[in-house]
């Protein structure tokens, strides 16, 4: 490597540190901001999801424009009736989306369906994967680097509880921005995935059936996390606020 390559190799490593510090500086500000307050979520209907294990409500976020105005246009369709919770994991999340799931045979992988389009990441710092957060499921990293959601594939977390120090861990790695007092009372108190956090879209919440979002978490499941004895939406439709 010549003196001129060398400082051009030295200099673009320090314009990716230089940026990367900024990123995660710009982001930490917003978090701990004042003057950041997302309020006044009323621009979207409120989206209910039947289920033969009782009813879920979700409050989608305006702030997240790409993401809630898909869903409540998929919603409106009828996209997500008579499909399944085709994912499971007890103190982590549970997921639907695929259209495949409609009428799949029982042990049939799922998972891998939906429409042809991804949505742009919208990472929004004042929402973040506590218990009951509505979220998009995406294809990994090594795949997807700019961590486009699916078009239509979404989960509601459940997820556990931690301690202060196990956040503070998180940090430390570098896995998180440094948490706000309210993140910490959170996912001290009632739980989430913190991992999560800016890795997937989080667009809305879950206000009312966090009994049912814990009766379908604890399904017993068989391969792939797949519940044994299917767990089938009904119908999904917006109300008024």
């Amino acid at each position: 490597m010549t003196r001129s390559h060398t400082q051009h190799f030295v200099t673009n490593r320090c314009q990716l540190m230089v940026s990367k510090f900024f990123k995660q500086a710009f982001l930490f500000l917003l978090v701990t901001s004042p003057m950041v307050k997302l309020s006044g979520q009323n621009d979207y209907p409120n989206v209910i999801i039947e289920t033969n294990k009782g009813k879920l409500v979700v409050m989608l976020y305006d702030f997240t424009p790409l993401h809630s105005e898909n869903f409540v246009k998929l919603v409106k369709e009828g996209y997500y009736n008579d499909q399944l919770f085709h994912r499971v994991i007890k103190n982590f999340m549970i997921q639907t989306g695929d259209p495949d799931s409609k009428g799949a045979a029982p042990g049939v992988m799922l998972g891998r369906g939906g429409p042809s389009y991804t949505i742009p990441a919208e990472f929004v710092p004042q929402y973040y994967h506590k218990f009951g957060a509505l979220a998009a499921a995406r294809q990994g990293d090594n795949i997807n680097p700019q961590r486009a959601s699916s078009g239509s594939q979404f989960y509601i977390v459940q997820g556990q509880t931690y301690t202060e120090a196990e956040l503070d861990v998180f940090v430390k790695r570098g896995m998180h921005v440094p948490f706000t007092e309210d993140q910490k009372q959170i996912y001290t108190t009632l739980g989430g995935t913190p991992h999560l956090d800016y890795s997937y879209t989080v667009f809305g919440e879950l206000i009312e059936g966090f009994d049912v979002l814990k009766a379908i978490a604890s399904t017993p499941v068989g391969p792939n996390d797949r519940p044994i004895e299917d767990v089938r939406i009904i119908k999904v439709y917006t109300v008024k606020k």
